[in-house]
């Protein structure tokens, strides 16, 4: 009982003394704006954490603050993408009254690296691996590669180089020297073509009858 007595007496006077220096402290109008140190902008809606007192404020929207603390408290400035910042707040201070400007430095995290699937989980990945089909084997793929059609698009679709534009100049200069002294002739007047011609349309006529 008497060990009960004494632990409830220094749990009163240690009580007592907290409250009298708490007392002792002179109150002190604590005021200020918050910046970017970078940028000099101010930062907006900024926590302010009297570690002292256990009390906790907030900046408004222009990063201005103000309330009501004692000499020697210490006020932990967080915001989110800054560095904490802590301010104590000196004593002897005259009129009451503690202006301070406030500059939080930026605080780059780099978060990991996070890779999107289109498959909510392994299971799915594996089913439709599993049942993945395909168009053709490496053979099939080849024979497509080296169809004549395909080589045909792929020639007419490359630009022609030096040499190939040269061969085909000596080409056309050869042809037009060839025909110079020479009379074109007009199919139109050959007789042969039109009766091959006529010949034509004659079985063309023949074969719709049948």
């Amino acid at each position: 009982m008497i060990r009960i007595l004494y632990i409830l007496f220094f749990t009163l006077i240690t009580y007592v003394a907290a409250a009298q220096n708490s007392v002792d402290k002179k109150i002190v109008q604590f005021s200020g704006v918050i910046y970017d140190v970078d940028s000099n902008s101010v930062i907006p809606y900024v926590t302010l954490n009297n570690t002292t007192a256990g009390k906790t404020y907030a900046a408004n929207y222009k990063g201005y603050y103000s309330f009501v603390a004692h000499e020697g408290d210490s006020i932990i400035f967080t915001s989110i993408g800054y560095k904490k910042a802590v301010v104590v707040i000196p004593y002897n201070i005259k009129d009451n009254k503690f202006t301070a400007i406030v500059k939080m430095k930026s605080d780059n995290i780099e978060l990991p690296v996070v890779r999107v699937f289109p498959w909510a989980s392994t299971d799915e990945f594996k089913h439709d691996f599993m049942t993945m089909k395909f168009a053709d084997d490496d053979l099939e793929i080849a024979k497509k590669n080296v169809k004549k059609t395909m080589s045909d698009a792929m020639t007419f679709g490359v630009p022609m180089d030096g040499a190939e534009i040269q061969g085909l100049s000596f080409k056309n200069q050869h042809i037009a020297l060839s025909n110079k002294n020479m009379v074109q002739t007009n199919p139109l007047l050959n007789p042969l073509a039109w009766a091959a011609f006529l010949k034509q349309i004659s079985e063309g006529k023949s074969n719709k009858s049948k």
